[in-house]
This record gives structure tokens, C-alpha cells and sequence, in this order.
């Protein structure tokens, strides 16, 4: 029964922190490192901007993998998201993974309430509650649904809450949530399944680190906010 009034507590605390979208109208810059195996491969930054009840939010992504001087992995990402009043009404990127072009054209549709999107690997509708899987945004761990930042594909997924966990960047220690993000298809091939721990501080309402093993050992991790 204790155990069972905790875990309530624990929901409930972090349902009221992720109510607060209005904390990102403090924030300007958020910059996280990209890490593949203990080294800083690169980086990905949101950069915002805030006017009366909009908010727009800039993403530069860029990152290589070199295996004895060759580059055998890259991304190299721009994007921008809109926002009205918290809700996403659009969203547009570009991206050169490994010399292929990939692209999300999104725009909420009034009339339906439903996004509209054309992607490099998904054109189509998508419910309105769907979220951005980018790190910036904390709403990601409490959505049931993803659409890609990259190909604007949709992917279903359930978010567990592991425990408090304290984590130390930059010789900071800030106490985090630890959740597990996965996808719901457990038929998915394993190059398309989300398969992601991630640590969040409700002080700040921020995604300090992100992890997951896909060809080595991967984490975003925040470098500085602003």
C-alpha cells in the first residue's frame, strides 16, 4: 500500500512539473553535447525566441563518427518549430545523414485540428497531441506518440518512470527522474525502434541526459542553458 501511495506521489509531482510550459519563456539557448562512446562527437543547440504568446524554437544538429580517419557516420541538421500559445502549429527541417537528404514539412490545419505532414519517409495526417522527438522539450515523456525530426515518420511509444536519481555533469550534481522511452511495436526492426533512457530535472524543467546504444554507446548531454 506504501509502495503504491509513493509511486502516485511520484506521478502526480511530475505531472505538475511538465504542466508548466510556460518555464521555456526564461529559456534562450540550450546546448547539449553529442557523445558516442566516451568522446564529443558534436553537438545539438535550440536557440528560442519568444513574443507575446509565440515562441520559436531553432535546432542546429551536427555530429560525425571517424574510424581511422574515415567518417563512416554523420548528420547534419537545421530545423525550426513554432509555437502558439504551448501548442505546435508548425515544424520544418532538413537533414544530410551519410550524404541522403531527409525533410519534415508540418503545419497544424485548423479546421481538422490535425497536423499535416510531408516527410521523406512518411506524407500524411497526424493527431495534434503527436510531439517533436526532440530533447529539448520535456512534453516527450508524457506523450504516447512521436513524430520524427528528421523523416516525419509517427511512432508509437510508452514511457516508464524508473526512479530519483542524482547526476552529476560538469561536476554539477542535479537531482533527475529517470524514465525509459520505448517503442510500442515491439515487431519494429531494431534500426527503427526508439529504445532511449533519459533523465530529467524537474528544478529546471530540463533533459540533463539522453542514452541509448545503437552502434556504440550514445548520450546527449546538457553542456549549458541559458
Amino acid at each position: 500500500m506504501k509502495k503504491t501511495l509513493y509511486f502516485l506521489v511520484i506521478i502526480l509531482t511530475t505531472s505538475n512539473a511538465f504542466a508548466n510550459f510556460d518555464s521555456f519563456k526564461k529559456i534562450s539557448k540550450i546546448e547539449m553535447d553529442v557523445v558516442r562512446n566516451g568522446k564529443i562527437i558534436g553537438h545539438s543547440n535550440y536557440f528560442f525566441e519568444h513574443e507575446k504568446e509565440m515562441m520559436t524554437v531553432r535546432n542546429h544538429t551536427n555530429f560525425n563518427v571517424d574510424l581511422l580517419g574515415v567518417k563512416i557516420f554523420s548528420v547534419t541538421s537545421e530545423a525550426i518549430e513554432k509555437y502558439k500559445s504551448g501548442n505546435l502549429i508548425f515544424f520544418e527541417s532538413n537533414t544530410l545523414q551519410n550524404e541522403k537528404k531527409k525533410f519534415v514539412n508540418l503545419f497544424l490545419e485548423n479546421k481538422t485540428n490535425k497536423f499535416q505532414i510531408k516527410g521523406s519517409s512518411y506524407s500524411g495526417e497526424a493527431d495534434s497531441d503527436c510531439i517533436i522527438g526532440n530533447w529539448w522539450n520535456w512534453k516527450i515523456l508524457e506523450s504516447d506518440k512521436q513524430i520524427s525530426p528528421l523523416s516525419g515518420s509517427i511512432k508509437e511509444q510508452v514511457v516508464t518512470f524508473l526512479g530519483t536519481e542524482n547526476l552529476i555533469i560538469n561536476d554539477t550534481t542535479y537531482t533527475t527522474d529517470h524514465f525509459t522511452l520505448v517503442s510500442k511495436n515491439k515487431n519494429l526492426s531494431e534500426d527503427k525502434k526508439l529504445n532511449f533512457d533519459i533523465w530529467y530535472n524537474k528544478k529546471n524543467n530540463l533533459i540533463m541526459k539522453v542514452s541509448y546504444s545503437r552502434m556504440g554507446n550514445w548520450e546527449y548531454v546538457l553542456k549549458k542553458f541559458e
